[in-house]
């Protein structure tokens, strides 16, 4: 008798991507606006949050696939900004002032593609944002 394992749901790998994505993101963003592992600056509002307690937050929501892991489309936020609508007129200003003129649209833009992110797509993500965490780490030591 042979005994198959019971293949994990989709959401499962989007969880795990997601958890090292944001990894990333938050400590990207705590080395860039402070030079700190430990600490960063919430995109919309300025205010200092600890890495522990950010949240990475999206311009785009998370709903569109397509920007979900975009890196220009998620940074540090406080929980107060991320958790009430993301303050999108700060965050605009913000991702143009990041990004350039445009770079906006272009998330607009490519928030209406349609794509579809399969397991060995979330798994390659997880570990490449995983190995580019460790990057920063070691790179800020």
């Amino acid at each position: 008798m042979t005994l198959t394992k019971k293949k994990k749901p989709l959401n499962y790998y989007k969880k795990k991507c997601w958890n090292q994505f944001s990894k990333y993101i938050r400590l990207r963003d705590c080395l860039k606006t402070t030079g700190s592992p430990d600490y960063g600056k919430c995109i919309t509002c300025g205010r200092l949050v600890g890495i522990t307690r950010a949240d990475a937050g999206h311009f785009i929501s998370r709903r569109f696939s397509s920007t979900l892991f975009d890196e220009r489309n998620v940074h540090l936020q406080c929980k107060q900004c991320n958790g009430f609508g993301g303050n999108l007129l700060e965050y605009r200003r913000q991702i143009i002032r990041l990004y350039g003129e445009g770079a906006d649209i272009e998330l607009e833009d490519k928030a209406t593609e349609i794509k579809k992110l399969t397991e060995i797509d979330l798994t390659n993500m997880e570990k490449y944002y995983k190995i580019e965490t460790e990057k920063l780490i070691e790179d800020n030591k």
